[in-house]
């Protein structure tokens, strides 16, 4: 289905759906309700996730499958959101404590409960917690409920990859965009290129960027990622140039990196690009469901490792509702750790010198079955003068 074909009658089902298998892990770990918190300096996307709600908010869902949303924008939550019940923030003052208090009341869990707040939470407020649920249970810890949310909103199910295929798609479209202004002498600047990002992100009906786009010509490509963001330094001149953006559609992100590498070159500069697209190529060969998520780093430090090289960064990531998700494809992962069909995960390795500057190729990765669909077409784009 296309995103278009998905009714609000659908998106209570998938709602309904996600908070279930949510509260079928609750039971099995004797848990009677989870808190997710969306504020300021403290964002998570599962709100989003199980409810259809932006930001700014508290979300308690049972081990029932019930769930109770108390947005900041309740006009905004009637509009957009899914929940068994909705009340304003402003009833409770605009204060977590009291509000998860009367989400649980709502729900009817009120004594000798088993209740797990955010691990990012505060141990002040933990404290508060504590004393405004006398009688409960209160968990706060890093390898909870929590993290099996990670791994769940890391299997993609198919709204959301309809989501993602059209974040990619106009993404594929912006980068043909880049790469003609660059060659055609539009996009002069760092600025030039971070912009025009912005204009046909809005124009094909995306939300923003999925983070801060980062443009780095070619005095600034030696960095990982570039500080400032971007500036109105040339872009797309002797040298290689970094551009590494995603946009948002529907909270799902794409994440891509092309690297623009305008001749001459040194050959420092020309084998540090063909180094990366060797690793880019086969590394992505190993992005298979049920093989190692370490894998392809493996694969591509050791082409790295050959030319006395190493790569400062992972091999990739997973990305959805947020630009870094569950896994993290690096050497360093549990052997364990398999990739999954329905996950969507980047491929990117890089490179960086100080002195001739840095490159990296990333593209999104859907993994299935029996190997791979790459859902964008970054590239590194050489320019000859």
């Amino acid at each position: 289905m296309n995103v278009e074909d998905y009714t609000k009658s659908d998106m209570k089902e998938i709602y309904a759906e996600r908070c279930k298998r949510l509260a079928a892990h609750l039971v099995e770990q004797n848990l009677d309700a989870i808190v997710f918190i969306d504020r300021e300096g403290n964002r998570t996307p599962s709100i989003r996730y199980f409810s259809g709600h932006p930001s700014d908010a508290i979300l308690v869902v049972s081990a029932t499958g019930d769930s109770v949303l108390i947005p900041w924008d309740v006009n905004l939550a009637q509009a957009v959101a899914v929940a068994h019940k909705v009340i304003p923030y402003t009833s409770f003052e605009r204060q977590a404590v009291p509000a998860v208090k009367g989400a649980l009341q709502q729900l009817k869990i009120t004594d000798r409960k088993r209740i797990e707040v955010p691990p990012t939470t505060p141990y002040p407020e933990f404290l508060k917690f504590v004393d405004a649920l006398p009688g409960n249970y209160i968990y706060c810890r890093e390898n909870g409920a929590y993290q099996f949310v990670d791994k769940m909103r890391a299997v993609k199910d198919e709204y959301e990859l309809a989501c993602i295929r059209r974040a990619c798609a106009v993404t594929d479209g912006i980068v043909d965009k880049i790469e003609a202004g660059v060659r055609g002498g539009t996009i002069v600047t760092e600025s030039d290129a971070a912009l025009l990002i912005e204009k046909e992100l809005r124009e094909h009906g995306c939300e923003a960027t999925g983070f801060d786009t980062l443009a780095a010509g070619p005095s600034r490509s030696f960095g990982i990622h570039c500080f400032p963001p971007y500036t109105n330094a040339p872009f797309g001149t002797t040298g290689l140039s970094i551009l590494d953006f995603g946009v948002k559609y529907n909270g799902y992100t794409s994440d891509v990196t092309m690297t623009i590498a305008r001749e001459p070159l040194t050959q420092e500069q020309s084998e540090q690009l063909e180094l990366v697209e060797k690793a880019y190529d086969e590394s992505l060969k190993l992005y298979e469901g049920q093989l190692a998520v370490r894998a392809p780093a493996m694969k591509a430090e050791s082409i790295f490792t050959k030319k006395k090289r190493s790569m400062p960064h992972s091999l990739g990531h997973g990305v959805g509702l947020e630009c870094h998700e569950y896994p993290v494809i690096r050497v360093r992962t549990d052997p364990e750790n398999l990739f999954q069909a329905g996950m969507v995960v980047t491929c990117e390795p890089g490179l960086y010198d100080p002195d001739f500057g840095g490159c990296r190729l990333e593209n999104d990765v859907l993994i299935t079955e029996t190997g791979c669909e790459v859902l964008t077409h970054s590239r590194i784009v050489r320019i000859k003068d």
